[in-house]
């Protein structure tokens, strides 16, 4: 009975309406490798062509002696490593890009959950305000940075900043070129919170419409009278997993900065260094190291160097906030 069975299965298989089937099958699985990659193999291709294979690339430089060539001549080890680690000055530029970010972390969260907390309590024009705010995340950081330089800050008696000072008896301050008192840190922080606060607010905006009014229904129920005991209690816990994604998010642009270092105290006709020796960061320092000295190998060790400092200090922050896995 059993062979009969398998026979007539084997004969079904062998049916020109089984075959068809499973020919539209193939032609379905070929259609839709076909489609998937047609969407996917463009971006899987610019990821290869532009993060890979540079990456892969640094990695060989940074172990190699690339002096004014991006092609290795002989492998050297760890020396373009140790070369960057015993540089004062790059020391010296991880030491000020960590107080950087020790200043602008919390200002950040600051004004962006501040300002995300008063739009949220908007009853009309909600979206106007939000865009207002999030325009300047769309400017480029040089602009932004030549325009805090030669017109808000600048170091004249027609400067903005010096404009509103003189109407209350104050002489005009060299905002960008005295290392005492270091006023550049008020350009350089102020510049960096214009263009990134609107984009963080953003993030707390949608954090602040997650908590379901329900929530707060309950919270007066349970003996909370007024805003600032919502906040407390009910608002910043809930908003956690937000807090820790934008601080993370900002701690890494943070380590970054380069733009507006490079472009406030840099010197404005292009020539020489200007005003950089007072705060240059690490990628103003390997950028000098690898396109003005051609020392690519070096310049590719100390930018892995800062990737491994970012890391761990992601992680520590992590591990500081309570973040679970």
């Amino acid at each position: 009975m059993s062979s009969i069975s398998k026979n007539a299965s084997a004969d079904l298989e062998k049916s020109p309406e089984s075959a068809k089937r499973r020919n539209d099958y193939k032609k379905l699985r070929r259609r839709n490798t076909l489609t998937f990659w047609s969407f996917v193999g463009p971006m899987a291709l610019g990821l290869l062509v532009f993060v890979g294979i540079p990456i892969v690339w640094g990695i060989v430089l940074s172990f190699g002696n690339a002096q004014t060539t991006i092609t290795p001549t002989k492998f050297v080890g760890l020396s373009n490593y140790i070369q960057v680690l015993s540089d004062p000055q790059f020391r010296s530029s991880m030491i000020l890009v960590a107080i950087f970010a020790i200043i602008i972390v919390p200002l950040t969260l600051a004004f962006s959950l501040g300002l995300a907390l008063l739009v949220n309590e908007v009853k009309f024009g909600r979206g106007f305000f939000r865009t207002v705010f999030f325009i300047p995340t769309a400017c480029s950081y040089v602009v932004a940075s030549a325009i805090w330089k030669m017109s808000l800050f600048n170091g004249t008696s027609s400067g903005f900043m010096n404009t509103i000072l003189g109407w209350f008896g104050v002489e005009p301050i060299q905002w960008i070129s005295a290392s005492t008192p270091p006023w550049y840190w008020l350009v350089l922080v102020t510049v960096r919170l214009w263009l990134q606060v609107g984009l963080y607010m953003i993030l707390f905006t949608a954090g602040l419409q997650d908590i379901p009014p329900e929530v707060y229904e309950a919270g007066r129920i349970d003996g909370i009278r007024n805003k600032f005991q919502e906040l407390r209690y009910i608002t910043l816990p809930l908003l956690k997993n937000t807090t820790i994604s934008v601080s993370l998010l900002c701690l890494i642009g943070a380590f970054q900065a380069f733009d507006e270092f490079y472009n406030v105290l840099g010197s404005a006709s292009g020539s020489g260094s200007g005003n950089l020796s007072l705060a240059m960061p690490p990628l103003v320092y390997l950028y000098n190291m690898a396109f003005s000295s051609q020392n690519y190998g070096v310049g590719s060790a100390g930018a892995f160097i800062l990737t491994i400092v970012i890391v761990i200090f992601a992680l520590l922050q992590g591990k500081l906030t309570g973040s679970k896995k």
